[in-house]
Order: C-alpha cells, then sequence, then structure tokens
C-alpha cells in the first residue's frame, strides 16, 4: 500500500488559509489511486486551545473540505482536526475520508495534553479505533497518546498493524518523536507513519521530522524540516514474514494487560 505523509506549515486559526493550502499542495502532488493520504493534527487552526476557534462541528467546513479533497484525488485522507465536545470544550480528533468521500474512521485523542492545556479545554476520546485498508489494519493516534505506549499495545493486541500518528510535536522535544515512533514500530513490530506539522505558532516552532518506519525499525522516509510530501511503500507480505522470522508478540503475557475499549 502506498502510503503519502503531508507535512504542513498551519497558518494560526485560519481554516480557509489550511485548506487552501492543504489543497496547492495537494495540487503539486501525483497521488497514486486509492492510496493512503495523510496530514497533521489539527491541521486547519493548529495546536489552539480556543475550541470555540478550532471547533468545526458547527459549519463542518473542514469535515467538508476533507471529504471533497478526498473523493477529488480519488484517496483515502486521514486528517486531525477539533470538533465539539461537551460543555463548550472541543475534541481533537482524527477523521479518515475514503476516495468516495464518505468517512470510514473517527478517532477521539485518548490523552489531551495536560501540560499545554489541552485537558481543559478538549475532551478526551474514549476508545481506540482501528479501520481496515487494503489488508493492513490501521489504528490513528494523536500526538502526545505517543508516550503511552499501553495504547499501541493494545491496538496491536486488536489486530492493527499500521500505526498513524498525527501531531503537533514542538522542536524542544523532537529526539523523544523520533525515539518514541522507533520504538513504538519495534516493540509491536507494526508499520508506524508518524506525521508532524512544521513552521511556528505564537508560542512554539515545530522542526517537522514526519517519519515512515518499517516493523524493525528502519526509516523508510524522512520529511526533514520543510513542508513537503514523503511517500513510502508499506509490504503487508514483508509484515507478516518478519513477524513470523521473530515471533515475539506470541509472547506477551496476557495477564499484565488490562482490557482497553
Amino acid at each position: 500500500m502506498r502510503v503519502y505523509a503531508c507535512q504542513t506549515d498551519i497558518v494560526w486559526e485560519d481554516k480557509a488559509a489550511n485548506h487552501a493550502r492543504v489543497r496547492a499542495l495537494f495540487e503539486r502532488a501525483d497521488f497514486q489511486a486509492g492510496s493512503l493520504v495523510v496530514l497533521p493534527e489539527m491541521f486547519a487552526t493548529g495546536f489552539s486551545m480556543r475550541p470555540a476557534v478550532t471547533s468545526d462541528s458547527a459549519e463542518r467546513a473542514t469535515q467538508t473540505f476533507l471529504a471533497e479533497t478526498a473523493r477529488a484525488f480519488g484517496v483515502y485522507l486521514l486528517a486531525g482536526l477539533a470538533v465539539d465536545g461537551k460543555d463548550g470544550k472541543g475534541r481533537n480528533e482524527a477523521h479518515t475520508y475514503s476516495p468516495q468521500g464518505e468517512l470510514v474512521s473517527r478517532y477521539g485523542k485518548l490523552q489531551p495534553f495536560t501540560l499545554g492545556g489541552e485537558m481543559a479545554n478538549y475532551d478526551a476520546g474514549e476508545s481506540l479505533v482501528t479501520f481496515d485498508l487494503q489488508g493492513f489494519s490501521v489504528a490513528s493516534f494523536i500526538c502526545y497518546d505517543l508516550r503511552f505506549p499501553e495504547l499501541f499495545r493494545a491496538a496491536t493486541r486488536r489486530g492493527a498493524n499500521l500505526m498513524i500518528v498525527i501531531a503537533s510535536w514542538p522542536g524542544t522535544r523532537i529526539s523523544h518523536w523520533m525515539a518514541l515512533l522507533k520504538a513504538r514500530a519495534i516493540e509491536n513490530q507494526v508499520y508506524v507513519v508518524g506525521v508532524n506539522r512544521c513552521g511556528s505558532d505564537p508560542a512554539l516552532s515545530y522542526p517537522g521530522r514526519t517519519q515512515m518506519i518499517d516493523p524493525s525499525g528502519e526509516i523508510l522516509a524522512d520529511a526533514g524540516g520543510q513542508e513537503n510530501i514523503i511517500s513510502a511503500e508499506l509490504r503487508l507480505e514483508h509484515l507478516t514474514e518478519y513477524r513470523a522470522k521473530l515471533p515475539f508478540l506470541a509472547d506477551m503475557r496476557s495477564d499484565f494487560f488490562p482490557s482497553v475499549s
């Protein structure tokens, strides 16, 4: 399966500008029909703690844009956006649209970033979400989720073999980003696609380093620090052969795993 990771520089709290930016970036690309294309966390607004500004639930402009863009380019499109939560809060989510423009997956970030004020402004998600795509079982995660390996292990135990992590991961901790992406791939024997933003917002700078990593921890592609699109062919047969050669997952101790929905 061909996967494209789109590392974008996000215009702060400006949905229309970011929609236009992504559309222009896509028009310069040459996507393979039916492939998976991934955008960063809250790609239409940046990681703002103002859900009244970021939320898409009223006019659904970003959801409509994603559905129409997936259909126009004939791809599966996974992207981060904010929607309405409860009691004035938002929800930080990842949505996936099919080449027909239909919603096929909707995931709410399980671990809002408490240190950055996200827990106070956005509701946490309730469950893991997986969906099937070209033989892969795909699990989506968002940014701070990456620091909680139990979430990824639970997804692996559910059958996921491709983990997508979309993020607004700042430069001050970018070494953690790269180390944790590789760790999640190695320990779960899965493909990991980590899509970070680049550029800056009023508070932080983001160095990108979007990466695609295979089940052995080999980096298949790295976007560096500038706005661009990288891609890789993810081979299910390679993953299956690697797991058969090194069947580490069979030795997991089930008595140490609480149930995760």
